[in-house]
């Protein structure tokens, strides 16, 4: 199996290919058996082709095809025997379907073709995008090379657009895609990418260029951390006293928006609370939270004031206006008020107004998921589904968070911290965060160390959301996939170019784990020199 993920054929242009007898739309001719496996098998035995029927001039006999050499790698691959395909002079892109406009015209210009839109005619050199397949996988695809043509179909844009990225590998990598069919979808559903610009603020060109390589490793998500004690980075109308001067205005969020969906990733904002909001307090120091001394609390802010809630909720409710996706991280963690060894006593404010709200009985860390499922329902109320930091989940707190909330599981480093299985035997979606494999910590803060795409190509899978230890294979379908963060806790400690060269690895063996868990077909060095070798 290993050795056929090896290589693609790659052979020469001004070769001619055969004419299939079906006309190029059911299995290719001279494919072999189709593999239930990663890759289909590339024995020359039985379902071997005989000579074909309208034989060539001059004939040649060609190999069976092998896999082809992408990132992530593809789930199944039929191979036949053929030239494959290469960009050649005068070849188009055609689609079926005006929705896929704007992925004819990338794959276009990245491949040099001419974009002819739609178009039934067939063309030798053609490559033809089409939907279709029923409503299974939005992100699956099927790619056909045969008789000197690619099709491109899927149930989803996604999908089609997924299939787009595999043929500009195919090309890049090697030249030519290999004859045969790829059927290929993800493993899990969510496979983001973190950037911490709150405490580092990146440019937008430094941001569109990662959207540009997450989309071609088929990653789905971008996460912007925009607010934190140390600065609050994108234009407010509601609240410009808190905006940073070194901030991003709308119109560039916009463009990010625009780049991220052409390539069908969605920005997830974070507006962290009730912790981690230094910059709002900075400009409204009378919402920051003190202890029962009069002792402020770094970065929390206090709530039992309704006017803490209430700018939380403006912001909420004017960044939906700005981020179209339908996801949105709460935040949630490290409120400060609860790693304290009696909440109730050091903060009483506090203890009253959860007595107030939920009885005589309630505690601070109730207090706490109140909060959070009160900002859950405004962001709710835009028709965004929701996500808090693991430690936003408190143990003690007898309310508890709505239901709808998914656990984004970062650490097991917080007091009273629970297992991950806690949360998926509550019936709970999870989306791994593992700060021991996902967290590249500028500066190397505390225990962190940069993670390298070989322990993350070689020991993590989505089932390894906390240490080392994989979670019970029942709980696979409760874990939605993952994310790779890039937290800025000493922003100076390294430039934009050294961010993004750091975890460029990193980046593509999450890819890989993320699109498909089982263990590689390659090893750690031939995935290494594969993702050398596509970067050129």
């Amino acid at each position: 199996m290993a050795a056929a993920f090896v290589g693609t054929v790659a052979l020469g242009t001004g070769v001619g290919v055969w004419a299939s007898s079906d006309g190029g739309g059911g299995k290719p001719e001279g494919s072999a058996r189709q593999s239930s496996g990663r890759v289909a098998g590339t024995d020359a035995g039985a379902g071997d082709p005989g000579t074909p029927t309208a034989s060539p001039s001059p004939t040649r006999s060609y190999p069976l095809s092998r896999a082809p050499r992408t990132i992530p790698a593809v789930r199944s691959h039929t191979p036949a025997r053929g030239p494959g395909w290469t960009p050649r002079p005068g070849a188009r892109v055609v689609v079926r379907d005006p929705r896929l406009a704007d992925e004819g015209r990338l794959i276009a210009g990245e491949l040099g073709l001419s974009y002819a839109g739609e178009k039934d005619d067939v063309r030798a050199g053609d490559v033809r995008l089409a939907l279709g397949g029923g409503g299974g996988n939005q992100e699956s695809y099927t790619m056909t090379v045969r008789d000197g043509r690619v099709d491109i179909s899927g149930p989803g844009e996604a999908g089609v657009f997924y299939g787009t990225r595999t043929l500009k590998q195919e090309v890049h990598g090697g030249g030519t895609a290999p004859e045969g069919v790829v059927r290929d979808e993800p493993a899990k559903p969510v496979r983001g990418f973190m950037i911490d610009i709150a405490r580092k603020p990146y440019s937008e060109t430094w941001i569109e260029d990662r959207i540009r390589e997450l989309g071609d490793l088929k990653f789905n998500e971008l996460g912007l951390h925009f607010s934190d004690d140390q600065a609050f980075r994108i234009e407010s109308s509601t609240h410009p006293e808190i905006v940073s001067a070194n901030h991003l205005t709308k119109a560039q969020v916009r463009r990010i928006v625009a780049l991220a969906e052409s390539r069908h990733i969605t920005v997830v904002p974070e507006i962290d609370s009730p912790g981690h909001l230094g910059a709002v307090i900075a400009a409204h120091p009378d919402l920051q939270l003190r202890n029962a001394s009069g002792v402020p609390t770094r970065g929390a802010v206090d709530i039992s004031k309704e006017a803490s809630a209430r700018i939380v909720d403006d912001l909420l409710d004017e960044y939906a206006g700005l981020f179209t996706g339908d996801q949105w991280h709460l935040g949630g963690d490290e409120y400060q008020a609860l790693t304290v060894k009696d909440p109730q006593a050091s903060f009483p404010q506090l203890a009253a107004a959860a007595r107030q709200a939920f009885g005589p009985g309630a505690t601070v860390a109730d207090l706490a998921t109140g909060w959070l499922n009160d900002r859950a329902a405004t962001v709710r109320a835009h028709d965004r589904s929701v996500r808090a930091w693991n430690d936003g989940f408190y143990r003690t707190a007898s309310v508890r968070p709505d239901a709808d909330i998914k656990v984004a599981y970062w650490t097991g480093k917080e007091i009273g911290a629970r297992q991950p299985v806690e949360y998926l035997s509550e019936g709970r979606k999870v989306l791994n965060y593992n700060d021991e494999f996902l967290y590249y910590v500028l500066g190397q803060p505390q225990t962190f160390v940069y993670p390298t795409g070989q322990r993350i190509y070689e020991r993590w899978n989505p089932r390894v959301l906390r240490g080392t230890t994989a979670v019970p294979e029942r709980y696979d379908g409760q874990i939605l996939g993952g994310s790779f963060a890039v937290w800025s806790d000493f922003p100076h400690a390294q430039t934009e170019a050294q961010v993004a060269a750091g975890i460029r690895m990193p980046l593509r063996a999450t890819a890989q784990k993320l699109w498909d868990p089982r263990t590689p077909a390659l090893s750690w060095a031939g995935f290494r020199e594969l993702a050398d070798r596509l970067d050129r």
